[in-house]
């Protein structure tokens, strides 16, 4: 099985989030660490995300919430490490009223295409991404877009548990990666 390395957002992502749950069970799934979760620097998740895909023995699948989909973005555009994919859920406005101030860093997200295989996951009332912009950055980062419904930020708060769907979603698209 493929090693995946989850990259939560801004604040890491608590033992109730799906991230959490799925590292919990599944030994493929390891974290990337940056200095800090709360003050997110850019160069620094950058560093850390280059770190974690070092340390894989085979392009990994990067499993990405919130503000890590635009690290992700940043990532590419800097670095040819390979990785076999990007499953991105809940990719945030970095423009819009919700977007943190002390992520600041990742504003200004590369719009060139992804030089991977990616899937951006989106809900349909997400208070930190429209759904105009998230369509706009699928076709720029010639990513695959599904539209999950109504789910907020696709988050702990969302009363996922497991997120059985959002576990469907990533193995559908590594059994895609598999084919390629």
């Amino acid at each position: 099985m493929r090693k995946m390395i989850t990259l939560p957002g801004i604040g890491g992502s608590g033992d109730a989030h799906w991230q959490t749950r799925w590292e919990r069970t599944e030994p493929r799934f390891t974290r990337f660490v940056p200095a800090s979760w709360d003050q997110p620097d850019l160069d620094d998740w950058v560093q850390a995300l280059e770190r974690a895909v070092a340390d894989s023995d085979e392009p990994p699948v990067l499993v990405a919430h919130s503000l890590a989909c635009l690290l992700v973005a940043h990532w590419a555009a800097r670095s040819s490490s390979p990785v076999a994919g990007a499953f991105l859920v809940s990719v945030p406005n970095p423009d819009g009223p919700a977007f943190p101030s002390a992520a600041a860093s990742f504003r200004s997200a590369p719009s060139a295409p992804l030089r991977f295989a990616s899937l951006i996951v989106a809900s349909s009332d997400d208070p930190y991404g429209d759904l105009a912009y998230i369509r706009q950055h699928a076709r720029d980062w010639h990513a695959g877009l599904v539209t999950v419904g109504a789910l907020g930020h696709i988050n702990a708060s969302s009363g996922l548990g497991d997120w059985a769907q959002g576990r469907g979603l990533l193995e559908a698209f590594c059994a895609g990666l598999a084919r390629r």
